[in-house]
């Protein structure tokens, strides 16, 4: 990533707004500003398959679920945050893969400029691709501070996306398992 043209950019829309980039308390902004994209665009550098690729033969074939995996994204809408959790189920074909490596794609897939449609899609394709399950399944619900913050300004609106593949998407009863699992019911 550019930092310098990023900086570049962000003092030139300081400027565009009417401020005055020389200004004590923005001077340094500018540069923060990029330092701190460096950080939430990062998953445009990585490959969650990477992360997946470090699983175990362990014979499993039960669902595997991991819930209320906080993530924070980039709307490429408005470049303003959405933010919320993941929930990630998958059936594996006997071979399975550490929890913390599928927060860990989330995390990749999230920190980029995103909608979350897409992010839901990528984590399920990225986790069928990787470990080639026989079913995942993906729910995510976030706030989106386009809607917010601007716009509508609906603060607790919440967007629900969700993605099925395999199993998850040809038997109702796998769906609805995964669901009732969600809930805790």
């Amino acid at each position: 990533m550019d930092q310098g043209r990023i900086a570049a950019a962000v003092a030139a829309m300081i400027k565009a707004i009417g401020e005055d980039p020389t200004r004590e308390g923005l001077v340094d902004t500018p540069q923060r500003i990029a330092e701190m994209y460096v950080e939430l665009f990062s998953g445009l550098e990585m490959d969650p398959a990477q992360e997946l690729s470090v699983g175990f033969e362990e014979g499993h074939n039960e669902m595997v679920i991991l819930k209320d995996i906080p993530f924070y994204s980039m709307c490429e809408h408005h470049f303003l945050p959405f933010y919320g959790v993941a929930h990630v189920g998958y059936i594996p074909n006997g071979r399975v893969v550490g929890a913390s490596k599928v927060a860990r794609a989330v995390e990749i897939l999230a920190r980029r400029p995103q909608l979350q449609e897409r992010l839901t899609t990528q984590i399920a394709d990225s986790i069928l691709r990787a470990l080639q399950p026989k079913g995942v399944a993906v729910v995510i619900q976030a706030e989106h501070l386009c809607m917010t913050m601007r716009g509508i300004k609906k603060p607790g609106s919440n967007v629900i996306t969700s993605a099925t593949r395999g199993l998850f998407r040809a038997r109702s009863v796998t769906r609805a398992e995964f669901l009732s699992l969600l809930q805790g019911k």
